[in-house]
């Protein structure tokens, strides 16, 4: 059973995908409904390509509590034409009174994913997605904006690119680094966020990579609909299940949950909104 707490800050979703039509009654709305009526208080909307961004930015305009990021990821970028899609984003960023309006607060999701390469599913065109990481990130640094970047079977090139641009500030999404890892990003000034694979009872390596986290530079989040925590693991994720996450970081932390929520959610509006 969940402690009772309050004021959860959710750095990671994507509540347009379409699982979430398909898989609850009353769709993405319905839930986001319930979870800002009780634990939750933010949430980031994060874009994956300039469709899903402007979906992400429509679903933030409806709550108060949702916030909006916009990007291209990895995968995705395999799918756009590279110039369009930059112009595409470099047009939703706009002027800092419309990323206002929209509730922009970071670019993202970008980053590299070799995973699906690794395993042969699809061939990937790695310099095309380093292009368009590089590009993004120094969108970031020209717009003064935080990055979420997603590292899949990627570490070394992510690392070797993210010391090329030292004015970048960000997070690294849903963590799966080594404690090594861990304190050359921290010393560094950057995020490290943790998803639902912190309670898996199969990810030791995870746990041991959250405890190497200085607290001061810890988010979470829940990748929503996906990696849902144990004991929901496999089920449609969302972020009112974020509490088991929590709920194993603060046994970490050996704290209260409400300290773990608590600490993580200024985190988070750190980042984010300062």
């Amino acid at each position: 059973m969940t402690d009772e707490c309050e004021g959860i800050f959710d750095s990671h979703a994507h509540y347009f995908d379409a699982r979430f039509e398909r898989e609850s009654e009353g769709g993405a709305d319905a839930i986001l409904r319930t979870v800002f009526q009780k634990t939750v208080k933010t949430i980031i909307n994060v874009g994956t390509n300039p469709s899903t961004s402007r979906a992400a930015i429509a679903q933030a305009a409806r709550y108060e509590g949702m916030y909006a990021a916009v990007g291209i990821h990895p995968e995705d970028g395999h799918f756009v034409r590279e110039d369009e899609a930059l112009h595409d984003l470099t047009v939703l960023l706009g002027m800092p009174k419309t990323r206002e309006r929209d509730k922009i607060v970071a670019i993202g999701e970008i980053g590299l994913d070799y995973h699906a390469e690794r395993f042969g599913e699809v061939p990937l065109d790695r310099a095309k997605e380093k292009r368009l990481f590089e590009a993004q990130l120094e969108l970031a640094e020209r717009l003064d904006l935080p990055v979420i970047i997603h590292d899949r079977d990627a570490h070394g090139d992510i690392f070797e690119i993210i010391l090329r641009h030292p004015n970048v500030r960000g997070v690294m999404h849903s963590f799966s680094g080594s404690p090594e890892m861990v304190r050359e990003y921290t010393r560094r000034g950057w995020y490290i966020s943790f998803s639902g694979t912190l309670t898996f009872k199969n990810a030791p390596r995870v746990r041991e990579a959250a405890q190497a986290v200085p607290r001061e530079r810890l988010l979470v989040e829940t990748d929503c609909p996906y990696l849902a925590p144990h004991p929901m693991r496999g089920s449609l994720n969302h972020s009112g299940l974020l509490v088991h996450t929590i709920e194993a970081l603060a046994g970490l932390w050996e704290c209260s949950v409400q300290d773990a929520v608590d600490v993580t959610r200024r985190n988070a509006e750190t980042l984010f909104f300062d």
